[in-house]
């Protein structure tokens, strides 16, 4: 197993070389038998213990193990204890999702303080396969019959070639030392239930039944690849990104067979899920949404708009005399100059004797009226202005007004009011732009 283990790093992973690794170690028999095969390396490694304090003292006795063997072996060793309880309660996590956020958000901590280049775990062939019948029996995707992948991002699993009988016959041939986590014997998780019932039988119908195992994912990981692939090229040809939004143009989204599927592999990753709901929205009239924790999915008109959730601030922004620029809520600078240019969308010019100070900066209200600029003094609501501009309920949440004693000067990045702008009696100009 280790020659086998050493050409494996050499061919798929030559970048470790020279870099500094943590090894995450539960003291069980796969990190242990990680921790030996990279002791046989010249890769510079450490060890990384979490003590979750589920299983009392025999928790504080892996823990022990761990720091014992750390300081046999003169390896660097870092560990920790979480009130893992507590902690799922808090976040209504499960105890394995808690301990999964838990662990990881401190090896990442861990790479970040003590400049460690990457993460390794021990995850090996039994516990993809583990995965893939998890997966398969809750429902899930290709994605999720992929596979526990190879790398993702800093975390690395060098060990997913390797059975867990191999590993059982590494461990007994070199007298490596581990401790048994006495849960892994209860078939109270899924997971138990499935290596101790379901993969025997399996196994039992088919002695090749891993190695065939190992053959079709290979074919589900490219088969995945190349759904990826295809998505990249269509999302190029159908979506815009515009500021921090996304636009998808349903005309030529709609033109694909099968279109909801791209929908699919685009929108997961910002925590979609209720994909009828999704299919609904896009035969749906202008206006409607959806949502997910962090996100927004819009329906404007033949646009699909997902944006990150904005929280409607109330508060009001106020700007004396003698400032030259703010920062906040949004970027504005303010110039006297002697002569004006054609205003725009992002620079307006206006009649500083008009003005009253402090100006306000603040969110536009239902029942806000203003006289846009050019239309020779008629006045118009602010959410009549924004339905005849076509915007949409994103870029209208986006918008800040400039005020000058309760009057709108700017509905700021969009339109300038009449009643300030610079005529012939003018005797001092103020360039405002927003950038």
């Amino acid at each position: 197993m280790l020659e086998k283990f050493q050409i494996h790093l050499q061919n798929n992973f030559p970048f470790l070389k020279g870099k500094k690794l943590l090894l995450a170690t539960s003291g069980g028999i796969d990190s242990m038998a990680m921790v030996h095969l990279f002791q046989q390396t010249s890769h510079p490694i450490a060890m990384a213990h979490c003590n979750f304090q589920l299983r009392g003292l025999e928790s504080f006795e892996d823990q022990k193990f761990i720091e014992d063997y750390a300081d046999a072996h003169h390896i660097p060793i870092y560990s920790t204890k979480f009130d893992t309880i507590a902690f799922a309660e808090d976040f209504q996590l499960s105890i394995q999702m808690a301990a999964r956020e838990l662990r990881y958000n401190w090896f990442y901590e861990l790479l970040e303080t003590e400049n460690y280049d990457f993460i390794l775990t021990a995850h090996h062939a039994d516990d993809n396969l583990e995965t893939f019948l998890i997966n398969l029996s809750r429902g899930t995707g290709l994605e999720g019959l992929s596979g526990i992948p190879v790398q993702n991002n800093k975390i690395i699993r060098p060990l997913l070639i390797f059975s867990r009988h191999e590993i059982e016959v590494y461990v007994a041939e070199n007298n490596i030392v581990w401790r048994e986590d006495s849960s892994n014997a209860s078939n109270k998780y899924l997971r138990n239930k499935i290596r101790h019932d379901l993969i025997p039988v399996l196994k039992e119908l088919n002695p090749n039944f891993s190695a065939s195992f190992q053959k079709t994912q290979h074919y589900l990981q490219e088969a995945q690849q190349m759904v990826e692939d295809a998505s990249v090229l269509i999302y190029q040809q159908v979506a815009k990104e515009i500021e921090n939004d996304i636009h998808f143009e349903l005309k030529k989204l709609k033109q694909l067979p099968n279109y909801h599927s791209y929908l699919f592999q685009w929108l997961k990753e910002f925590g979609f899920s209720d994909w009828n709901v999704i299919k609904d929205l896009v035969e749906s009239q202008s206006g409607k949404q959806v949502f997910s924790k962090h996100y927004r999915l819009l329906k404007n008109r033949e646009v699909l708009i997902l944006s990150p959730l904005i929280v409607i601030s109330n508060e009001e922004f106020y700007i004396d005399k003698n400032q030259n620029e703010v920062n906040i809520p949004l970027n504005l600078s303010f110039c006297k100059v002697t002569d004006i240019s054609a205003s725009s969308n992002s620079s307006i010019f206006v009649d500083e004797n008009k003005l009253k100070y402090p100006l306000q900066i603040r969110k536009w209200k239902k029942g806000d009226f203003f006289q846009p600029f050019g239309m020779n003094g008629q006045t118009k609501k602010v959410s009549k202005f924004f339905k005849d501009e076509k915007l949409s309920l994103i870029a209208k949440e986006k918008i800040w007004l400039l005020c000058s004693d309760n009057k709108i000067v700017w509905v700021i990045g969009v339109r300038a009011d009449e009643r300030f702008k610079v005529a012939t009696t003018t005797t001092q100009i103020v360039n405002i732009t927003t950038h």
